[in-house]
């Protein structure tokens, strides 16, 4: 369904269309959000697909490409976390790993995030010692490592524990990665009381240790299953806003759990907000998800034999879709419910917080209404190398990060932060009035009257006066709560109290533009100092550069030849060697 300038609005499947269609004519709806929708309805495209779950999965293509107004969108862009384990290896290595799983060996998730990933792979390593290394690291040790010093590696590397000893360890890793610590308890003992009866105390103290670490994790797990790769998945709504909360089972243990926040219009209810999350979170084709066999709701799913007909496609297995629930799954369900609810609860006091922010930042500033977009943008470079700017977005809701964007700062005299600051504004505002984009209400600079100064030049070159341009300048100790706000109209200087709301989204925003441009100032940075002086020289390509290493032995060799052994490396004209040389001898 299209508006009238053609944006696509909503997206939807039907096996019967007539009937479907004709479902949003009728003479009343009880939803204002389908009435808001028909109101707008311009225009229906129509694709007809060969099967119901075809249709399924190019619905849900449709709402992650377009996004359109009245569906439900989750926005979950990044791949989830494994614990990688190289089985195929003499001495096989324990790594957390994001990514596609091509690899030969075994992965053990998806953890809901990085956290439970490496605390379970720290928990591994502690218990188990498992090596970590890359293999290059690994073949080239003539000595133990740190890892083996803490006693996090047995150092196979160096021959300090033989491959039979090694391959147990890794057995009982594996073991413990799929939940059976029972049994690993039971392989511990043995050798414990042989170790014992031996008078070997040492060695019986290790196994000892081992198995009551094991214990402790345990007693600290709140949901096991005696079998199971499990998805608990919970659903809490209030008006406008819900809460999708998911609980990751996988060999019998809990690996932890994710909240998203799917928006969506006033109208909707849980088994709708549901069955969007299921197909959108398992049947992206570009996540390569981990599908279990059974999947626990909390509502009813709308379109449930629908979406489990194209899990069991995805899958290539049978995926049961469950909302009845008896006996320990009620109280598994029950806590993701609780956890959703309190997600949620504090989703809506942010979203207040951030609100009452604006309406104190608006009457600081005497705008007529508050703003609904703030963008800040701030200069990052070292003594004027590879300076690069941000600009960060907020509106009412908090930070919109889609809608950051950094800049390379090039052709500016080094450390010149005016010019840094024109060039950036007009590459920003030039593109947003070129493409039709959102402008914003209010713009902060981070700086005092020069940057102010040349960013109003720009602003009035590209005729957006009207929007409201303020400074944000450091104190004198360059403490938080002495910042003097600095007005572009009449450069009148406002000083607010350290517990003013507005003064405090004003640092938030500040703060966020500063970390957003060092860290890409940090990354061009990293990027150039790791870049081979050779790459700089025009005409000299990988190749190139290959043969003069290989011919001169690295770097030192090449700035000390004259023209005449540059051109005796292969590849290497007369013309070419003698930019070579001019390139290492420029100040001579």
């Amino acid at each position: 369904m299209l508006d009238s300038e053609g944006r696509v609005i909503y997206v939807g499947k039907a096996r019967n269309l007539k009937q479907r269609v004709g479902s949003y004519f009728g003479k009343y709806h009880d939803s204002p959000k389908t009435r808001a929708l028909v109101q707008q309805i311009r225009n229906i495209e129509v694709t007809v697909t060969h099967t119901e779950v075809e249709a399924l999965l190019l619905e849900n293509n449709l709402i992650k490409e377009l996004k359109p107004r009245y569906n439900v969108i989750f926005r979950d862009d990044k791949s989830y976390p494994y614990l990688y384990l190289s089985t195929d290896e003499t001495f096989p290595r324990l790594v957390y790993y994001r990514g596609p799983r091509t690899g030969k060996g075994r992965y053990f998730g998806p953890f809901p995030g990085s956290g439970p990933a490496r605390s379970t792979l720290h928990l591994c390593q502690s218990l188990f010692r498992i090596r970590q290394c890359d293999d290059s690291f690994f073949h080239n040790r003539s000595r133990p490592c740190l890892q083996y010093q803490i006693k996090r590696c047995t150092a196979p590397c160096t021959g300090l524990i033989n491959a039979a000893d090694y391959r147990r360890d890794v057995e009982h890793a594996l073991l413990f990665l799929q939940g059976k610590n029972e049994e690993i308890i039971g392989k511990l003992t043995e050798p414990m009381l042989a170790a014992s009866a031996a008078l070997e105390f040492e060695r019986a103290a290790k196994y000892r240790d081992q198995i009551a670490s094991l214990r402790k994790v345990q007693e600290t797990q709140h949901i096991t299953a005696n079998k199971g790769e499990i998805d608990i998945i919970a659903c809490a709504r209030q008006v406008n806003l819900s809460c999708i909360q998911i609980f990751i089972i996988r060999g019998g243990r809990l690996l932890g759990n994710k909240a998203f926040f799917p928006g969506h219009g006033d109208e909707g209810l849980e088994g709708e907000v549901i069955g969007a999350f299921l197909t959108q979170y398992y049947l992206d084709p570009r996540k390569d998800r981990d599908i279990p066999p059974l999947i626990l709701l909390s509502h009813a799913a709308v379109d449930a034999d629908l979406i489990s007909l194209g899990l069991n496609q995805q899958a290539g297995k049978r995926v049961r879709l469950q909302h009845s629930l008896r006996g320990e799954r009620v109280q598994w369900m029950k806590m993701a419910q609780e956890n959703a609810g309190i997600a949620l609860q504090q989703r809506i006091n942010a979203r207040e917080h951030v609100q009452e922010r604006f309406e104190a930042l608006a009457q600081v500033l005497d705008f007529e209404e508050i703003p609904e977009r703030v963008e800040c943008f701030d200069i990052s470079h070292t003594t004027g190398e590879n300076p690069v700017a941000s600009c960060v977005v907020y509106n009412q809701s908090g930070a919109v990060k889609s809608d950051y964007r950094r800049f390379n700062i090039n052709d500016i005299s080094p450390g010149d932060d005016y010019a840094a600051m024109r060039q950036v504004l007009e590459r920003r505002y030039s593109r947003v009035q070129k493409e039709a984009g959102s402008l914003p209400d209010l713009i902060l600079i981070d700086g005092g009257k020069g940057q102010l100064s040349a960013a109003q030049g720009v602003l009035h070159e590209l005729q957006l006066d009207p929007i409201r341009l303020v400074g944000v300048a450091k104190g004198a100790s360059r403490k938080a709560g002495l910042e003097t706000l600095i007005l572009a109209e009449d450069y009148k200087a406002i000083h607010l109290p350290t517990d003013s709301p507005a003064l405090h989204l004003i640092q938030e925003i500040r703060d966020e533009a500063h970390r957003f441009a060092i860290t890409g100032h940090r990354q061009r940075r990293g990027r150039q100092r790791n870049r081979s002086v050779l790459e700089t020289i025009e005409g000299i390509g990988a190749k190139r550069r290959q043969q003069l290493i290989r011919f001169f032995g690295g770097l030192q060799g090449i700035s000390r030849a004259g023209v005449e052994d540059l051109a005796k490396v292969p590849g290497i004209h007369k013309n070419l060697a003698l930019k070579i040389y001019h390139h290492f001898h420029a100040e001579t």
